[in-house]
């Protein structure tokens, strides 16, 4: 696969420079100082892509165009932000960027309740712990029908855990939950986070995945005509939360969206971590069954607790098979190149690495620290090149 590496552009805390070190050739970025749903311009495009270039490295997905709400909604100005993700998506072609992951999340983009969880080794990993969740959102938030979502003894947990909270861990919970995302363009407050709910009140699941493929079906052809290969990411964590519907989340849902536009250019990004955090999801299973359609790979793993709460495990540890994922994604390159197809590779990125080393407090993006991400990187390298010398068993 082609090892790529997300960079937050001149301000990450991770240069360029530590990505060439590091190995990977790929760089995955956005204009994140524009992306608000403005059409991206191409002289800014092209500064970026240039600025990578010059670092010895290649610009080969962009990662995200931000879908605005407006179009998850089809509400306010709709039409205008999907024209203008029209011209965006030409534009990136044109610059050569063919690759273009994408969410529909609702409001929310990845959400963690913690994003400095003390793991054993010393260094930090990112988590989702329900109970706090459901602190917050039921007894802080005070979310209108919180309580027909979290179970009883939940809730009972929950306030003996709220209880124990001092002012400063209430206000890190709630920053975490809906005041920060790498590379967002706005953060919420508590009163806006909750009128922002309330425009999803009377948005069912089936309206969003509704919406999700009317989207689709005037972005894609466009698509398909500069020969851009959409990469959807599925939901993080891939369940509901804070009432919202999500349409992304399992295998089910992965199919329909591609049955509903069926496009070369209408596909799937393979996070194996916000997939993983859904117990119904088989991720060897899915990398074989939707391997035609993948064309971009987060690679990291998750440890499920019974409760739903998880976090972010190393890279070869977890409950997700990364062998068998991994085999099952170089047999899909292996059947593209016998096509004689030039895009036979998927480009893949360590995701979300723990806080290790020299990291550990330094100030970095939570999940995108470099030694941990360039540790995950070196173990699926092992992967990869063990397959390729031995050849992949059968029974992987």
């Amino acid at each position: 696969m082609k090892e790529t590496w997300r960079w937050f552009g001149p301000d990450d805390t991770v240069k360029l420079a530590h990505v060439h070190q590091a190995g990977a050739s790929g760089i995955v970025s956005a204009l994140h100082h524009l992306n608000d749903g403005r059409a991206w311009p191409a002289d800014e495009i092209a500064r970026r892509k240039a600025e990578i270039e010059g670092a010895g490295l290649t610009w080969d997905v962009v990662e995200s165009i931000i879908v605005h709400e407006d179009i998850k909604t089809r509400t306010g100005r709709y039409t205008d932000y999907i024209d203008n993700y029209k011209q965006s998506v030409r534009a990136i072609a044109a610059a050569g960027v063919k690759t273009l992951c994408y969410n529909f999340m609702a409001i929310t983009d990845w959400t963690r309740t913690d994003l400095h969880a003390p793991m054993p080794h010393g260094g930090d990993a990112l988590r989702f712990d329900i109970v706090d969740f459901c602190a917050y959102d039921l007894l802080v938030l005070k979310r209108k029908g919180a309580d027909a979502d979290h179970p009883a003894e939940r809730i009972t947990e929950a306030k003996t855990r709220l209880a124990a909270m001092s002012e400063s861990d209430l206000a890190r919970l709630e920053s975490n939950l809906i005041g920060w995302v790498p590379a967002r363009e706005f953060v919420f407050d508590r009163d806006s986070f909750r009128r922002a709910l309330a425009v999803y009140d009377d948005l069912t699941v089936d309206g969003l995945r509704e919406n999700l493929f009317s989207f689709l079906r005037e972005i894609v052809p466009v698509a398909e005509e500069v020969g851009v290969r959409m990469a959807i990411h599925p939901d993080d964590p891939a369940f509901p939360i804070f009432g919202l519907p999500r349409v992304v989340s399992t295998a089910e849902d992965a199919k329909a969206l591609l049955d509903a536009v069926d496009s070369p250019a209408n596909g799937i990004t393979l996070c194996t971590g916000s997939y993983g955090s859904n117990a119904v999801n088989d991720l060897p299973q899915m990398a074989k069954a939707f391997g035609p359609k993948i064309y971009f790979a987060h690679l990291r793993n998750v440890t499920r607790e019974p409760d739903g709460s998880f976090h972010e495990a190393e890279h070869l540890a977890g409950d997700t098979d990364m062998v068998r994922v991994v085999a099952a994604l170089m047999r899909e390159e292996a059947r593209r190149k016998s096509e004689g197809r030039e895009n036979w590779q998927i480009p893949m990125r360590p995701d979300h690495g723990h806080a290790i080393i020299d990291d550990i407090g330094k100030k970095v993006n939570p999940g995108y620290s470099c030694i941990g991400r360039l540790k995950g990187l070196a173990e699926l390298r092992g992967i990869q090149t063990t397959l390729s010398l031995t050849g992949i068993p059968d029974w992987l």
